[in-house]
């Protein structure tokens, strides 16, 4: 079934529950009201353009609505960062997918101080101009039998396209993800039989809506089942995260290391007590902060791992399977086959090489890009870019991203290994981001950003303990608050072209320590 046919028979069974509790507006929406939105919308968006729509809304009501009254359009939403950039990725995503029109927020444009783009509409005015006449059309549409509405809304596929997302550009400029029906259906119905999702759970939906993490997680998994989506708009107002998961009481949340940083910081003890699950994604989860969540909250913090192109989740740890420092066991219905990355041949269990997943997760393609489809997706068989490897009891061990691999002496060096040990060995409210940059004399070298000043001799020694000398950072360079993308993760691009910048202006040289051999888990 369409993902926005699911919902019209969810809204149906669940009518007078609430579907939002949106907290940056104040409004409450139940699943029957929330139908009745969607359908208004929907005969609005119709007046566009037909094909793709941009939508660029933070994570509330208003956005959720939007994808459904598009969907429910026939129109294809294309989900808009407006994190960064805002004017610069709607003119990208224009040109980049062929359309025009781009529903936004009056109030986001002023807050971010976004000029406005050519083919923007303002979400605001869409429902002041709604008539009490399209009001009462779409309540008596709302009373029929949900096969007869759903008769009435956009057909199709689930291989259609349900959403255009984009990769998120920390090493090359962004790709549009296309996501069907069946991948983001698929990976929900997967990742909820080892995750035991329920209908009274609430959902916090803190992340953005742009990110397939956010997309899916916070929003079509809870509207798949009939949840109530608890939804706050900035991910980055830790303090306020903490007071919303205090009064609202949610019983899931999902979140980035950074962002679950925050909220470890600015929480007091009790905070998160409603809440039974808490998984850490779209980056390497530091073990200090699994430590210290268990320490503070009493909570145990699961990860997993997942792309943009898998929509998203490939692996996680669970309640029942769980083994701290992997990304869990692959999910049901979801194959990994790690391959060396030389010879393509098939690696055995601890041997790191190439994660490749198959399942009706993996994407369409990349839109209008065969070349970097054909690249990515091989007999079926998607090359994540990422190194990991498979234990002998199935669960999965994420190294890296190949790019974040940098070759030294003849040794692959993990510079995500290389940040979970510096992590490990600096001072608290202290964060890391670890980069190769080019040497003159060596090719390349690795350098350490900190985000505030550290004792050096005394950070390698410990680090030293863990490491070899290749993999030690040879310089670190001082960035107070490091860069990122609007979905959490590091911008590593960004990250890299201000060190070398630091670097030009002041460079440090930091002394060697003992050799030590080094192994692929390394």
């Amino acid at each position: 079934m369409l993902l926005h046919q699911q919902f019209v028979s969810i809204a149906k069974r669940y009518g007078s529950k609430l579907a939002f509790i949106d907290r940056t507006s104040d409004k409450k929406v139940t699943y029957s009201k929330a139908l009745i939105a969607s359908l208004i919308l929907s005969e609005k968006i119709k007046k566009f353009e037909s094909g793709f729509i941009g939508i660029m809304i933070p994570t509330s009501a208003g956005c959720a609505l939007s994808v459904l009254g598009s969907l429910m359009a026939g129109r294809t939403p294309v989900m808009i960062n407006y994190s960064t950039g805002a004017a610069n990725n709607a003119r990208y995503a224009q040109k980049k997918c062929n359309f025009r029109t781009i529903i936004t927020s009056k109030a986001l444009i002023e807050k971010i101080n976004c000029p406005v783009v050519e083919g923007m509409v303002f979400i605001e005015d869409i429902m002041e101009g709604i008539t009490t006449g399209e009001k009462l059309k779409a309540a008596l549409i709302a009373k029929l039998p949900a096969p007869l509405i759903q008769r009435m809304l956009h057909g199709g596929h689930e291989d259609d396209t349900l959403v255009i997302l984009f990769t998120s550009g920390s090493e090359k400029d962004p790709k549009a993800v296309q996501l069907t029906h069946r991948n983001i259906a698929s990976n929900i119905r997967n990742f909820s039989k080892v995750m035991k999702l329920y209908d009274h759970d609430v959902m916090l939906a803190n992340l953005p809506y742009f990110h397939v993490f956010g997309l899916t997680v916070n929003l079509w998994t809870p509207l798949y089942f009939g949840m109530t989506i608890v939804a706050y708009a900035n991910p980055l107002d830790y303090k306020m995260v903490c007071t919303v998961i205090r009064e609202e009481r949610p019983t899931m949340m999902v979140g980035t290391p950074s962002f679950l940083w925050g909220y470890l910081r600015k929480s007091e003890p009790g905070d998160f007590e409603s809440i039974r699950l808490v998984v850490s994604g779209a980056d390497k989860c530091p073990d200090v902060l699994r430590k210290d969540f268990l320490e503070k909250h009493t909570m145990v913090l699961y990860e997993g791992y997942g792309a943009t192109e898998t929509a998203p989740v490939i692996s996680v740890n669970t309640p029942e399977d769980n083994r701290p420092g992997s990304v869990g066991k692959v999910l049901p219905n979801v194959t990994v086959r790690i391959e060396n990355y030389e010879t393509g041949q098939e690696c055995r269990a601890g041997e790191a090489g190439r994660i490749m997943v198959k399942g009706k997760n993996v994407m369409k393609g990349y839109l209008d890009d065969f070349e970097e489809t054909s690249m990515r997706i091989r007999h079926g068989w998607y090359d994540t870019g990422d190194m990991g490897y498979l234990d002998k009891d199935g669960y999965l061990w994420h190294s890296g991203r190949l790019k974040r691999f940098v070759k030294i002496g003849g040794e692959m060096v993990s510079l995500v290994r290389v940040e979970d040990v510096l992590q490990k060995c600096l001072p608290e409210n202290v964060a890391c981001s670890v980069v190769e940059i080019p040497d003159a004399l060596k090719g390349v070298k690795i350098v350490a950003a900190v985000t505030n000043k550290i004792h050096e001799k005394k950070t390698l020694k410990m680090m030293s303990e863990h490491l070899p000398n290749i993999a030690l950072p040879k310089q670190f360079v001082l960035i107070e608050e490091l860069p990122k993308m609007g979905s959490g993760k590091i911008d590593f691009r960004t990250v890299t072209d201000m060190v070398q910048e630091l670097i030009r202006i002041k460079p440090i040289q930091i002394e060697k320590v003992k050799e030590k051999s080094i192994t692929p888990e390394q």
